[in-house]
């Protein structure tokens, strides 16, 4: 046998990935599976979305390498959206980067910036993702703690009593996923002072604004941020996009020219017809956002009363495309979770899999029709 690359031993295959053979099989035994632990959104894009992506099909460039910094109308639909919904001002030409989902983003940060042994504060719970890609790169990730008696948001007096010299990167995550916590100006303003003190770059990965969320926020509009900060974005939980892989990282021209140096030597440019697609996604009215929120409210009513009947407590205030649900004391996530798998055949996501912060708690999913949560919340009751 070849033996594999040592960096592969860091890490294990993505929990969702390994769960759901399990729920697959058992689906094909013929158990009647709901799955609430998956956030991929399951109503239509934009009507125009799709048109425009079929239309584009007719184009003779439609089949040719795009640009690996995307069409030059993508850029500009993307500054006028953060112009309108962040009042955060940006260089079309040097101050953003189309990506193929934000996930891509966090491997090109990282191998823009970190060296083996650099560290990397990561969110404890937060986005598996950002503690697989900094062992993958061989940097070292050193875990935040975040609580619900802090409202899920980092204590930077604590960290700045830890050794920050070989931190290097800190990643953030507000909208929070998976709880749900909102970011205030006071935060984002504290993180950039934080970044340029002690030199480390901070990376906001920000997909939730828009998902029962009436206040859209960026740590870009805080003054000086684009010295120390990158955003990602996605157009996946916003528009209802997430298999077709549309993202973007914001921020100095700097910061941008050396993710590009990453991206261009890993892909030859997004599908041309998909950034078609985005742009028109990008120019929706106010009506869309209404319309998707008037949905997930409905659902979110479902999830709170299904919360209930397992006896679990979760924030109203939250935000995002999940329910972040509290267990009854002294009960385990993986158990609770099998247990509910088992005997409900209702899948749910364990906080654990976030770190060992989401001990504890349960995450719901917003991604199921009222018609499913209703057939769920019965099963329990």
């Amino acid at each position: 046998m070849i033996e594999v690359a040592k960096r592969l031993h860091t890490v294990e295959e993505y929990y969702f990935s390994k769960k759901l053979r399990e729920v697959g099989l058992l689906i094909a035994s013929g158990k009647p599976i709901i799955n609430l632990g998956i956030g991929s959104p399951d109503m239509q894009p934009p009507q125009k979305v799709i048109e425009a992506i079929a239309n584009s099909l007719l184009d003779p460039t439609a089949h040719k390498y795009q640009s690996y910094q995307g069409l030059p109308e993508l850029r500009e639909a993307i500054v006028d959206f953060y112009k309108t919904h962040f009042n955060v001002r940006l260089n079309a030409t040097n101050e953003v980067l189309p990506l193929m989902g934000s996930k891509e983003g966090i491997m090109h940060i990282s191998m823009a910036y970190l060296n083996e042994g650099d560290e990397v504060l990561i969110p404890n719970p937060g986005y598996p993702t950002y503690q697989s890609v900094t062992k993958l790169v061989g940097a070292k990730g050193v875990l935040y703690n975040l609580d619900a008696a802090n409202n899920w948001m980092p204590d930077l007096d604590a960290l700045e009593q830890t050794d920050l010299s070989k931190v290097k990167l800190m990643w953030v995550n507000y909208p929070h996923m998976p709880t749900g916590a909102k970011p205030t100006e006071t935060l984002f303003k504290a993180l950039v002072a934080f970044a340029k003190k002690y030199h480390i770059l901070i990376v906001n990965d920000n997909p939730y604004s828009f998902v029962l969320n009436d206040s859209p926020t960026s740590i870009l509009a805080v003054e000086g941020a684009k010295e120390v900060c990158l955003e990602l974005n996605s157009l996946s939980k916003t528009f209802n996009m997430a298999g077709w892989r549309v993202g973007m990282v914001l921020g100095s021209h700097e910061h941008i020219s050396n993710v590009l140096k990453v991206k261009s030597n890993m892909d030859s440019g997004m599908f041309y017809g998909i950034q078609k697609g985005a742009i028109e996604a990008l120019k929706c009215s106010e009506m869309w956002y209404v319309t998707l929120n008037s949905v997930y409210r409905k659902r979110r009513n479902l999830v709170w009363k299904l919360a209930e009947a397992l006896n679990c407590t979760y924030d109203e205030e939250a935000t995002g495309l999940f329910v972040w649900a509290k267990l009854p004391a002294h009960l385990k996530a993986e158990e609770f979770i099998d247990l509910v798998l088992k005997e409900n055949h209702i899948f749910i996501t364990p906080g654990t899999i976030f770190g060992t912060q989401g001990e504890g708690y349960i995450r719901f999913s917003l991604c199921a029709t009222t018609e499913v949560l209703e057939e769920a919340i019965a099963r329990v009751q």
